[in-house]
């Protein structure tokens, strides 16, 4: 008792403490049920956008990587430049893409801001790495000429080609995906154009690897030696010797194949770094006429079917081989992946349940350039042949950049005195700014906004004046022109111009 008297509360005290008690109860459960008076639609629009990195959003995110409309995107080009990554997210979803792949040149230089600005406004990113070689050698290990392949003759085209019979590369490239995916919250990783050159390459000297690397393994592997592709007169020419050649044949088929696994499935490789990280394979596909499959495999050593075998993707992308993407617009119809149904049809056979998708070039040379119509009806001919997405190189090349007009999407209002207006295409912020090309109307209100009002980041025209009305109001957009000194081809081009008087409601604050 003693005890408790000393430590424990005045019995004087405990009725006044009851009502204090009491008080505070009363206070709290009357601020849970304000608080809980948020409006619904408040609550049901945070239900729908959720954190970009909670695992609602990377859901959603996922499910959209592996079907509808994507596009690559190779943010190291001048027009990804001097603008924010949030106006590239807001271009790509005029365009209405919710997927991206990422086209990563090099894995030790990757752009975080990108990543991030796609993934908060819902758009799915997929890492896309090369995998027989690279276009830069930029802080790569002091070894790396010794990872190189040897072709039939040399060729000196600006592309470093990576064998995989080279343990050393192997591993260095097993390291870089696994920490690529640790250090970015890429959706997912694929890793495209593992094949060997090249497609023809015994005729045209292009074909490899058939260097020190590549003689070692076939004859660790088959204690045979490698065939001769130039002497006819050897006995060990492949066309003479053709069981030997079979065999190398299959050995290089196994060696894409188990290149990808242990980059993707070995120890220390990608799925240990990220068990849920989505994974794509990528293989060639070619209308050569009959045996284009056979072909194929046997000149770049692609088997489709075992390479999902021995991988066990998410998805699988038949990627357009260059015979076919570099016919011009005219010589390519947008159905032309009608053609690649054996391709489609082995990995269908033993894995149907398998999301496939199909990817397109629309703009690697001048004279190939696919316009919009052609986009839209190759995307409408890909959903027809069952595959559950498509994507192209490269988003900025799209003959449609050269083609068409700005054209003004819907106005966000971003405060009383804020407003964004999304483009599908980067606008010039000289031509926004001419004076009467941009007029505010409400009711029989109307003024031009001045120069120091207008600003432009990338494809967002942007408005920041203390006159705009609170209520609705009409912006009217005339003389805005486009960027072509940002193209890739076409940089003289006369700039395309806004169609007339384009008006653009604005709502209320």
């Amino acid at each position: 008792m003693t005890s408790w008297k000393k430590h424990g509360p005045d019995p004087r005290r405990s009725k006044g403490r009851l009502v204090q008690t009491l008080t505070l109860t009363i206070l709290m459960t009357f601020l849970v049920h304000l608080l809980s008076a948020v409006p619904a639609l408040a609550q049901e629009d945070l239900a729908l956008s959720p954190p970009p990195h909670s695992k609602a959003a990377e859901k959603k995110r996922k499910e959209a990587a592996l079907k509808g409309p994507s596009i690559q995107v190779d943010p190291s080009f001048p027009y990804y430049q001097n603008r924010s990554p949030e106006s590239i997210a807001d271009e790509l979803l005029q365009r209405g893409y919710k997927t991206v792949h990422y086209f990563v040149v090099n894995e030790t230089d990757v752009n975080r801001s990108f990543i991030e600005a796609l993934q908060a406004k819902g758009i799915g990113v997929w890492a896309l790495v090369l995998g027989n070689g690279s276009y830069s050698t930029a802080r790569f290990p002091a070894d790396w000429p010794s990872w190189q392949m040897e072709l039939l003759k040399p060729l000196n085209d600006g592309y470093y080609r990576f064998s995989p019979h080279s343990p050393a590369y192997v591993q260095w490239k097993k390291q870089a995906l696994a920490k690529l995916v640790r250090d970015y919250p890429f959706d997912g990783i694929e890793v495209a154009e593992p094949y060997f050159p090249e497609w023809d390459g015994i005729n045209r000297g292009v074909y490899g690897d058939v260097g020190p690397l590549a003689q070692k393994a076939f004859r660790d592997k088959t204690g045979l030696e490698m065939p001769d592709f130039t002497n006819a007169s050897s006995p060990r020419y492949y066309l003479t010797d053709t069981a030997a050649y079979l065999k190398w044949v299959d050995f290089r088929v196994e060696a894409v194949n188990d290149f990808l696994n242990e980059l993707m499935n070995g120890k220390g490789g990608v799925r240990e770094a990220r068990p849920n990280i989505l994974v794509a394979t990528w293989s060639l596909a070619i209308d050569a006429g009959p045996g284009s499959f056979d072909k194929l495999r046997e000149l770049q050593g692609l088997d489709a079917a075992a390479m999902v075998g021995r991988v066990k993707p998410d998805i699988h992308f038949l990627q357009t081989h260059w015979p076919d993407w570099l016919k011009p617009q005219e010589s390519l119809p947008p159905d032309y992946v009608k053609h690649y149904r054996v391709f489609a049809d082995k990995i269908k056979a033993e894995y149907p349940d398998l999301p496939l998708g199909v990817q397109a070039d629309i703009g690697s040379a001048l004279s190939m350039v696919k316009d919009g119509g052609w986009v839209s009806a190759f995307s409408d001919s890909v959903r027809a042949l069952g595959y559950s997405t498509w994507t192209a190189y490269e988003y900025h090349l799209g003959g449609y950049m050269y083609k068409e007009a700005p054209v003004p999407g819907k106005a966000q209002r971003l405060s009383r005195t804020e407003v964004k207006i999304p483009f599908q295409k980067r606008i010039d912020e000289g031509s926004a700014k001419s004076e009467g090309n941009v007029t505010v109307s409400a009711g029989t209100q109307s003024f031009t906004l001045n120069p120091g009002e207008i600003s432009v980041d990338g494809s967002n025209l942007l408005i920041r004046s203390d006159r705009l009305p609170k209520k609705e109001f009409r912006l009217t957009l005339r003389g805005i022109k486009d960027t072509p000194g940002f193209w890739f081809y076409n940089k003289t081009q006369t700039p395309n111009v806004i169609g007339g008087n384009v008006a653009v409601e604005v709502p209320k604050q």
